[in-house]
């Protein structure tokens, strides 16, 4: 394996290993603070770190005309949007329905990126992956599908069009974005998300509730640095040098990963479905990424 190849595995190690671990530093930071409000502080705070590192890296930002059109997007529908409905439909949807609704992101970026991109083909290998993975999620979360089509209808609904906007966005920076250095091409949607999320959560949540104790500002900068700096920046490194329906994939892994953070920190009960349904994922995964996989080992081992 080339330095190349080691970096890239290292790059979706890390991105999956921190997402997996954001799910439990939201929900500490929600137990003090309002869930637009913390949102827009994460990505305010993230910002100001990733300017931090462009002076220190003498980064500067790029501003032509492409470039605009570019933040504009993803400022809108990387952060704003997306984060906006997720949490606002977890209101009335369980965290497990909306994982399973969020997970079919990966098909999703699968089908635009047919669109965009028809000379790559998803392939068998891929397709059977990517469903096999996606039910593994279903089982996981199995136990908590339980939901009212009259009364959950709409925020599931809302849920499965902010997973589109998302993979809609990722396969359009991955088709125009690739002049765009990996820090500066976060910095200009962090900042204006986040100061549309902190204004609108200060003035239409219950401000009042408000409480920034140790473990809510802790939760704040852990997600502002470990689970939107490193790993966006990461993410949009990774997206110029794979295929980003296997990028994706990374989607799959990440509730594999918040169930084992959420047993080792909060207490949190693993089952057999769990089990069942995390293998599943891995098969599945295993699966999309088998053409690949038999490459590698061909030029390994002849």
């Amino acid at each position: 394996m080339n330095n190349e190849n080691v970096k890239i595995s290292a790059g979706y190690l890390l991105i999956t290993i921190l997402w997996g671990s954001t799910w439990v530093a939201i929900r500490i930071g929600l137990d003090d603070l309002t869930p637009v409000f913390a949102a827009g502080s994460r990505f305010v705070v993230a910002s100001i770190f990733i300017f931090l590192i462009m002076r220190y890296r003498g980064i500067k930002l790029q501003t032509d005309g492409a470039s605009l059109k570019l933040y504009a997007l993803m400022s809108l529908f990387s952060f704003v949007f997306p984060f906006g409905l997720v949490y606002w439909g977890e209101q009335f949807i369980s965290s497990g329905l909306t994982s399973v609704l969020f997970a079919v992101f990966p098909i999703q970026v699968s089908i635009f990126s047919r669109v965009y991109f028809p000379e790559e083909k998803i392939g068998v290998y891929k397709a059977l992956g990517i469903i096999l993975s996606f039910g593994g999620i279903i089982v996981i979360f199995s136990e908590n599908l339980n939901f009212n089509v009259g009364s959950d209808l709409l925020p599931m609904i809302l849920v499965v069009i902010a997973s589109g906007m998302q993979a809609w966005n990722a396969v359009v920076i991955k088709k125009y974005g690739n002049h765009l250095n990996s820090l500066s091409m976060n910095f200009v949607p962090l900042i204006s998300a986040g100061i549309i999320m902190v204004l609108f959560g200060y003035f239409f949540e219950a401000r009042e509730t408000l409480v920034f104790s140790a473990s809510a500002v802790g939760s704040i900068f852990y997600l502002a640095f470990f689970g939107t700096v490193l790993t966006f920046t990461t993410y949009y490194w990774l997206m110029k040098r794979i295929n980003v329906v296997l990028l994706a994939l990374s989607a799959f892994i990440t509730p594999i990963l918040a169930l084992i953070i959420g047993w080792i920190i909060l207490d949190e009960r693993l089952t057999t479905r769990n089990f069942i349904g995390s293998a599943l994922v891995l098969i599945g995964i295993l699966f999309a990424n088998f053409r690949g996989l038999k490459l590698y080992l061909k030029e390994k081992y002849g």
